[in-house]
């Protein structure tokens, strides 16, 4: 198995981020489409992830400030447990860095807490729902 991450830097790479958030928090998770296409797309950034070739990761990166919110962090369900989230978000953070943000911030469904843990961010204030799914916000600092 073979991964790259990339920016989505065409029509297509964009598309297929979005198709592999519909398929993960729509299908899977049951947020409406409604939720999950909120208008933020066109200003952001878009992180894609394959694996040989083919969409299997993507996140969103937005700049508030000297913040990055890092958003729509989803895998294939084929593709977790590799190591590839892992990697998806540490490009994130590389490439938030880069663009000058100082802290990374994101909305963490707190199932996944541990495992932004794991990557230096901690959590902070109360538990909230976001589209029915308890969440966190939580914060790291960026070098």
């Amino acid at each position: 198995m073979t991964w790259a991450i990339a920016e989505a830097a065409t029509d297509d790479d964009r598309a297929a981020c979005l198709a592999l958030r519909i398929a993960v928090f729509c299908g899977e998770q049951g947020v409406t489409r409604e939720e999950e296409i909120d208008g933020l797309d066109e200003g952001a950034r878009h992180l894609l992830a394959t694996v040989d070739g083919a969409p299997a990761g993507t996140l969103r990166l937005r700049f508030t400030g000297e913040a990055a919110k890092i958003e729509r962090v989803c895998v294939a369900r084929a593709h977790r447990g590799t190591g590839l989230g892992a990697a998806l978000l540490r490009e994130g953070l590389r490439v938030a860095a880069e663009a000058g943000a100082t802290e990374a911030r994101l909305g963490a469904q707190v199932a996944v807490i541990p495992f932004y843990e794991r990557l230096g961010f901690a959590a902070h204030g109360p538990e909230y729902l976001d589209a029915r799914i308890p969440h966190r916000d939580m914060t790291r600092p960026l070098p």
